[in-house]
């Protein structure tokens, strides 16, 4: 699967993703020590949703737009949408923020990004983008190496954010040898690892290798845009957390609710922590029937 940011940016899949990563970096900075985060497949900074190829797909249209329409987002949509508000000031929707944007805009001074991309031009495009803002990092280079080299962060607290394009055949079983390699050099740290539903085979087999008794706290959320029936199709995406903080579930599950509502998300929704003192599962399906299920 070939998933290069910049043709689905600002997709059902980014909203999901990016509203939890926002959560998860707002956690960080409730406390006042300073917080380091690694986003490993970084992509760009900011997408101009008009230009190609974001324009190609289209799928933006099904994505962002029907979040950035609604008036009646929860609270914990906030650092999200002023995220892509900031982008967007005139109140017309235009650029999306990338992962590495997002991050950037919670960091505090002493708090620490380095957001590496492996495709050269992108990274150049990066560094130019994050030029002049202080606490920010750009490198270049193999996301799952980075794990290595980056880890662990002097501030002994933060996020890894793992956001791999799925272009390998091996891309889970090289997912979870990094996220174990990054866990032995940063075990207390919390990691957020994004993967898309199309082969509900291997996502589960992913999920219960890395829920095998050997890692203290896993949890593992994941958001359905329609039922993952057809192997040939993305029906929605998950992401695997381990050591998410205390609460993180309960406010990803209230947001996702409502960005379901507001995507006309048909194919369900699971929340569950998998290993830790309180693992016990939660599930809904569907979330709601949609008419246009086929969109996004």
């Amino acid at each position: 699967m070939n998933y290069r940011h910049a043709f689905h940016a600002g997709n059902f899949a980014d909203v999901a993703k990016h509203v939890a990563l926002c959560l998860l970096v707002a956690r960080l900075a409730e406390k006042e020590k300073p917080f380091f985060v690694l986003d490993t497949h970084a992509g760009l900074g900011e997408y101009d949703l008009l230009a190609d190829p974001a324009s190609r797909t289209g799928e933006w249209t099904h994505g962002i737009a029907r979040i950035f329409a609604r008036a009646d987002a929860p609270p914990e949509l906030a650092g999200y949408l002023a995220a892509v508000r900031a982008l967007n000031p005139d109140g017309t929707l235009r650029w999306y923020p990338g992962s590495p944007r997002l991050i950037a805009g919670a960091l505090r001074p002493g708090d620490r990004l380095v957001a590496n991309e492996l495709h050269g031009e992108d990274a150049h495009t990066l560094a130019r983008t994050f030029a002049r803002e202080t606490g920010i990092e750009v490198r270049d280079g193999d996301g799952y190496v980075a794990i290595k080299a980056a880890l662990p962060p002097r501030e002994r607290r933060g996020l890894v954010f793992v956001d791999p394009p799925f272009e390998r055949k091996d891309e889970f079983a090289a997912l979870a040898r990094a996220l174990r390699q990054g866990l032995r050099r940063f075990a207390t740290g919390t990691f957020a690892a994004w993967y898309p539903i199309k082969d509900r085979v291997s996502c589960d087999a992913f999920v219960a290798d890395m829920a095998d008794g050997r890692i203290a706290r896993v949890s593992v959320a994941e958001f359905l845009m329609r039922p993952a029936d057809d192997p040939k199709r993305l029906a929605g995406c998950g992401l695997l957390f381990v050591n998410a903080p205390f609460g993180f579930e309960a406010r990803l599950e209230r947001a996702w609710n409502w960005c379901a509502d507001a995507l006309g998300a048909a194919g369900g929704m699971r929340i569950e922590n998998l290993v830790g003192e309180k693992a016990t599962a939660r599930t809904e399906v569907p979330i709601r029937a949609a008419a246009d299920t086929d969109k996004g």
